[in-house]
């Protein structure tokens, strides 16, 4: 649509995984002070507040500056002084909510903005319904470019082998000590039987480096643990037969586009946001839900029981791929340049 990356300006919190991952995408990065304000203890609500505070001058002379045509949030605690900046300086904004259910931002912001993109039409029991624009989850295209290859040469990346069910376990960029630990603890068993890639994060990556070095040497041959993957992603979708990870928005997307079946493990301090991921997946025969208090109990069954029945298996992968919205980026995309029509912006000057 003629937007440059240099047309984009993203504006994040200081020491989170943004200051990383934005710059390797190619984008400009500013980063504010703050935290979250809600669901913590309330000195530390009262420090982040005042940290959020603080940062308005900031965002004021990164506006001046950059002179954004429209401002693009997606929740977070950010959002609130960046909103608050674009208000003042009448800049439009638009809003998307990459989970179903919204959180405390969002919901302010909705009544604020005129209309709000979703990933999937169930947001409107959570929002006005009739300022939601249902645009899908948008899967990054060199995630998608995997769905090209085979199987079979998705599996050679990772130097697996064909015929044998692969399980891809992961629970976000900085890992999911509950998952990551109780998967350890499986790890024999379920080797006999599949091949594992895991992507740990690098929280806990010294101890499943140290666990997999002691693992029999004839197992140890069907497990490839990583502590993050950033361009073989997509190959490692595309080598799975089954998905086991946190609830988090992004398979929201990904699962779908490559029609995988998923146990999916919320986290269980998010309030509750990734149990309507989650519950959104499973209510489409997509998914399984487990909830991290019985994931000791229940993992290692709920795997072998779902490679084992391949006709389940079958029909949660037909399911999976039925929610698949293959334009969900280019939608979004338009989404963001039609919040900003009533001032005729141009293609130049946006704001993440």
């Amino acid at each position: 649509m003629g937007v440059a990356t240099s047309d984009v300006l993203w504006v994040g919190t200081r020491g989170q995984m943004e200051e990383e991952l934005v710059p390797r995408a190619g984008l400009r990065l500013e980063t504010i002070a703050g935290g979250p304000v809600v669901g913590v203890g309330g000195r530390r609500a009262a420090v982040n507040l005042g940290r959020l505070a603080w940062s308005l001058s900031r965002l004021n002379r990164l506006y001046r500056a950059f002179r954004p045509d429209v401002l693009f949030m997606t929740g977070g605690y950010v959002t609130a002084p960046a909103a608050l900046v674009a208000w003042l300086r009448r800049v439009p904004a638009g809003v998307y909510l990459p989970d179903i259910e919204p959180g405390a931002a969002i919901k302010t912001l909705s009544r604020l903005t005129g209309r709000i993109a979703c990933t999937a039409a169930e947001s409107r029991a959570f929002l006005p319904a009739a300022k939601v624009v249902v645009t899908g989850y948008p899967v990054r295209p060199e995630i998608r470019a995997a769905l090209t290859m085979s199987q079979v040469e998705a599996l050679a990346r990772f130097d697996l082998r064909p015929g044998r069910p692969t399980v891809l376990v992961f629970g976000g960029s900085r890992g999911a000590r509950s998952l990551n630990r109780t998967l350890l603890a499986i790890l024999a068993t379920l080797l006999a039987e599949a091949q594992v890639i895991h992507v740990s994060g690098r929280l806990d990556w010294p101890e499943v480096e140290t666990r997999a070095s002691q693992l029999p040497a004839e197992v140890r041959t069907y497990y490839r643990p990583y502590a993050y993957l950033h361009e073989e992603m997509g190959a490692a979708y595309r080598a799975a037969d089954l998905v086991v990870a946190r609830a988090g928005a992004s398979l929201l997307g990904e699962c779908p586009a490559f029609g995988l079946p998923a146990v999916l493990v919320p986290y269980p301090h998010a309030w509750r946001y990734q149990k309507v991921n989650a519950d959104y997946l499973v209510g489409r025969g997509a998914a399984v839900r487990l909830d991290d208090e019985r994931l000791g109990q229940e993992l290692l069954p709920t795997i072998q029981g779902l490679l084992r029945g391949t006709a389940r298996l079958a029909a949660m992968r037909t399911a999976a791929r039925a929610l698949d919205r293959p334009a969900a980026a280019r939608q979004l995309a338009r989404f963001i340049l039609d919040c900003g029509a009533n001032q005729k912006i141009r293609p130049t000057g946006t704001t993440a």
